[in-house]
């Protein structure tokens, strides 16, 4: 024989034993059960095969347009400017105050602290710290 007949033949019986085995996986009572609740979920599947596909597709246009992408990463931009902008003038301020404070040697007494009390810079903050103090203390009792 030539070689070419006994390689079908050895594809045949390979192929032979391959539908014998699915055979005898499908004749098991589980596997028809489960087969059987695929068939009946078919719908449902093919509905969200359909979803999925659109999703997809969405997906790659959004992935792909440039000016989205562009005009998003603007808007975000926009965004975090001004937030930027506000941290380095405080971090600008803090660094200042901090340099001022170290080269001064007034001594802050009874009076300069009442005098300090009528400052409006320290009456916003002392309103933001008792608000802020308000909340924890409402959220500790919450919780």
């Amino acid at each position: 024989m030539s070689e070419t007949m006994v390689s079908n033949l050895e594809q045949q019986d390979a192929s032979a034993l391959v539908k014998s085995d699915v055979l005898d996986q499908l004749l098991k009572p589980e596997v028809q059960e489960a087969l059987t609740q695929l068939v009946d979920q078919l719908p449902k599947l093919s509905e969200m095969m359909a979803l999925m596909t659109k999703t997809y597709e969405l997906a790659q246009k959004v992935a792909s347009d440039r000016i989205l992408i562009q005009d998003t990463v603007g808007g975000i931009q926009e965004v975090v400017k001004p937030l930027t902008e506000k941290v380095k003038g405080y971090a600008s301020a803090a660094i200042e105050a901090s340099d001022r404070a170290e080269q001064s040697e007034n001594v802050i007494g009874l009076f300069g602290m009442i005098k300090l009390l009528k400052d409006p810079e320290l009456q916003r903050m002392l309103r933001f710290s008792q608000a802020y103090l308000d909340i924890l203390g409402e959220r500790k009792q919450q919780g």
